[in-house]
């Protein structure tokens, strides 16, 4: 049986808050296959209105249950890594909230633009997020040519909303 007070207690919490902007893209950055990515599994074992999320994720680097709150582009993030037992035990209690997306690593200006192409219900999808080291950096980012609208407020786009779908 699988018990988070003991997972917890013995965890280190990694990335307090995320700043991040998300953005649709109005075309495909050239040579996109040629950067850095892999595959993500994803899907929320909870989400309530006022934007507080626990999320499992798994990636070839592993696996992770996520605790963000608020909503915008700045939030709490608070992310521990599981093992593959303990995520194959919470998985099943994700179904029907759940998405597949690939993501690439794309460098731009001292930042990396992490371009989503979603699979599953969401194909055809194709974001970008770029994090910020600070809120500085992203009031001042200026979004290459090929991106497209600003929907980092568009709950529309949060990835909660594209899994229940």
């Amino acid at each position: 049986m699988f018990d988070v007070r003991r997972l917890l207690k013995n965890t280190c919490f990694i990335m307090p808050h995320e700043i991040e902007r998300k953005f649709l893209l109005k075309s495909i950055p050239p040579d996109l296959v040629k950067y850095p990515h892999y595959r993500i599994e994803q899907g929320y074992l909870m989400a309530t209105p006022d934007g507080k999320q626990v999320r499992l994720r798994r990636t070839n680097c592993g696996c992770t249950l996520t605790f963000k709150t608020e909503e915008g582009a700045v939030r709490e993030e608070r992310e521990i890594e599981i093992t593959a037992e303990q995520f194959g035990a919470l998985w099943p209690a994700t179904a029907g909230q759940r998405l597949s997306k690939t993501r690439h690593k794309v460098p731009w200006k001292g930042l990396t633009i992490e371009v989503d192409v979603y699979a599953g219900i969401n194909q055809g999808l194709t974001v970008a997020e770029v994090e910020f080291p600070d809120r500085t950096a992203c009031q001042e980012f200026q979004p290459p040519d090929w991106f497209g609208e600003e929907v980092t407020d568009n709950a529309r786009y949060s990835n909660v909303v594209l899994a229940r779908e």
